[in-house]
């Protein structure tokens, strides 16, 4: 798929040799994805509802539980990190896996919704691609070691502001790092992952994106600030290589719209790496912060293979 390059200061579009992948070693675990991922988009969608701190605490708060309760299930042990609102706290959700080494990459979904919507694909696609992730890594040993976040509260009105969960786990792990605890490898956030259209003319782009870009909105994304052009190569390459899905990428300036619109702006401050895996949320998906954003609205079958690309690609590019 075609790629982003500046040359001589011109926006054109450019390749790189693809990576050998490497098959993760979940097997079977992942057999039955699509139910689970469609049961936990439709949980928190329609039964839970609109989820945030200032206007439906109880949502929000049985959100962490369902994530927390659903982790301890897969065998894992998560902890609870609070993040303090005006409205009462709030809490991510934690899991680490010890890898062989103390090179640290995180995954992570916000779980919150924007006022006013259901939030199917943003965000419960990401908080069940991260749940699935979660449950084909349990028991893994990995090269390195990983830590699985739910983040709460990156919608407005939190959004770029203290409150927001990610900002809270991004300065915790810049301690661990100036410890000499961990040295982390990168960040990956899960954000509207689960809307796809081929129909051309379906993806829309700001200023001359559309020349080197494809019209059907039927790709995975990979975008991150020019600092972290390394991972967003990477993470496209070793995605590329699994085959599960069309996937694009780009690496611009994080002032730019749409660069910095989630979880992973927390972690640039701090010198990390830091990646949005997205279906690009507004410029493809017409129910994006609407009371129309419902599971029936979202592409499970692509969502699962997005899953199926994104733990290939996490072995292929641990394994380099």
């Amino acid at each position: 798929m075609r790629s982003p390059c500046l040359v001589a200061g011109m926006l054109t579009a450019c390749t790189h040799a693809p990576m050998e992948p490497v098959v993760p070693p979940s097997g079977a675990r992942a057999d039955g994805a699509e139910a689970r991922l469609s049961a936990t988009i439709v949980h928190l969608a329609d039964t839970l509802g609109e989820r945030n701190i200032q206007a439906h605490p109880d949502a929000l708060r049985a959100t962490a539980d369902h994530i927390e309760v659903t982790l301890r299930a897969q065998g894992h042990t998560p902890r609870r990190q609070v993040v303090p609102t005006p409205f009462g706290d709030t809490t991510n959700v934690v899991v680490t896996i010890p890898g062989a080494t103390s090179d640290l990459f995180v995954i992570g979904a916000h779980y919150d919704t924007a006022p006013g919507t259901p939030g199917a694909d943003d965000n419960a696609s990401g908080v069940a691609a991260l749940l699935e992730l979660a449950r084909r890594l349990e028991g893994a040993q990995p090269p390195w070691t990983l830590e699985l976040v739910a983040w709460t509260n990156e919608e407005p009105p939190w959004f770029r502001r203290e409150q927001m969960g990610s900002v809270h786990h991004a300065a915790d792990l810049a301690a661990r790092q100036d410890r000499g605890d961990v040295r982390v490898v990168g960040v990956w956030s899960l954000e509207t992952i689960g809307y796809y259209d081929d129909t051309k003319g379906s993806q829309q782009y700001l200023g001359p994106m559309g020349l080197v870009y494809p019209s059907e909105g039927n790709y995975l994304g990979f975008i991150g600030n020019r600092a972290s052009k390394p991972l967003v190569h990477d993470s496209h390459a070793a995605f590329q290589s699994t085959g599960a899905l069309p996937t694009e990428k780009a690496s611009l300036p994080g002032w730019i719209t749409g660069v910095d619109w989630s979880d992973h702006r927390s972690y640039w401050p701090h010198g990390m790496q830091a990646v949005m895996v997205t279906d690009t949320a507004l410029f493809r998906n017409p129910h994006y912060h609407e009371p129309s954003d419902r599971p029936e609205t979202l592409d499970v079958t692509r969502l699962a293979g997005a899953v199926d690309g994104l733990e290939g690609a996490l072995w292929t590019m641990m394994s380099r």
